[in-house]
């Protein structure tokens, strides 16, 4: 069975390496555009996904334009029986209905739960016990195809959104060798996906990134979490943007407000939510690295008393 590959980030190597050790026959590779970045701008930067074709010579094609009739007719000339696309762009339907076994996706949710471009941080940010890895067949609207394979991954109260990745990864990896042996053998049993229980993983910024204090600390540590170690939920210290990567938060009603710091100035920096504390454990100034709260009490003391 012929196959073309598609995705971009790291998220998407473990499957494409699991598919190449099953011995599928991967065509090629279709990823994004070589970038330029780094510092000044100079260093030439590669997906992942290529990086591995390359390293394991498999064909690579990076169309600027998915709906291009050249890249059309590169597709074409595979004559690929099935696609499959790990963390990629929306495809157009001219390039999803062409082959004769059609296009899967694997999204890291239980779909119909948080459809959209960011699944594992708002799983986190909802205070969700467990997600997982969906496989489904494409479709005109995102993220709404037939499911073929739903395997669940536990939460847990330690995560955030680094540790998940890592391993619905290693997941979304089984998920498509067990895929590709369904899709060989035309014993793929289609679920239809039950809209009225669909939530949505909108694509994130960074003003979403904001944290709101007025909100209970629950709901905050799991803001801070479902968005560490990247992009980082930040807040305004004294006028200067700090990212918060790690807290704890307890249950405690006093006089203070939300949104109001307390501090020795030693260790503890702490600031109040609706109901309760967030302890900053882990915070990053602009242009530093993380540091634990304690180090940057030392280094720079805190005199405001709310934060903004």
């Amino acid at each position: 069975m012929r196959i073309v590959f598609m995705g971009t980030p790291e998220f998407a190597v473990p499957t494409l390496d699991a598919l190449v050790k099953k011995g599928a026959n991967i065509v090629a590779v279709v990823t994004s555009t070589d970038s330029y970045g780094g510092r000044g701008g100079k260093q030439l930067i590669e997906s992942a996904v290529k990086v591995y074709a390359v390293n394991h010579g498999i064909p690579v094609i990076q169309p600027s334009n998915l709906k291009s009739e050249k890249f059309l007719n590169q597709l074409k000339s595979l004559k690929p029986d099935v696609q499959i696309v790990v963390a990629f762009r929306m495809l157009p339907e001219a390039v999803w209905t062409l082959p004769p076994k059609g296009t899967y996706n694997l999204h890291a949710s239980l779909l119909p739960k948080f459809r959209g471009a960011a699944p594992i941080n708002h799983a986190i940010i909802a205070g969700e016990k467990e997600t997982g890895v969906t496989a489904f067949r494409l479709k005109h609207e995102i993220d709404t195809g037939d499911i073929a394979i739903r395997r669940s991954e536990p939460i847990h109260e330690t995560d955030n959104a680094g540790s998940l990745y890592d391993r619905l990864k290693m997941l979304a990896a089984e998920v498509a060798t067990e895929l590709v042996e369904h899709i060989e053998t035309d014993s793929v049993v289609f679920i239809r996906q039950d809209d009225s229980l669909a939530t949505k993983a909108p694509k994130i910024f960074h003003e979403t990134c904001r944290i709101d204090f007025g909100k209970t600390a629950g709901e905050v540590h799991n803001f801070i979490r479902g968005l560490s170690p990247y992009p980082g939920a930040w807040c305004n210290i004294g006028g200067k943007e700090y990212k918060i990567l790690d807290s704890r938060h307890e249950f405690h009603i006093d006089n203070h407000q939300p949104g109001d710091i307390v501090t020795d100035h030693k260790k503890i920096l702490k600031v109040r939510c609706a109901d309760g504390y967030i302890w900053f454990t882990s915070i990053k100034a602009e242009g530093k690295k993380a540091m634990p709260a304690s180090d940057l009490l030392n280094g720079h003391k805190i005199t405001v008393t709310r934060v903004s």
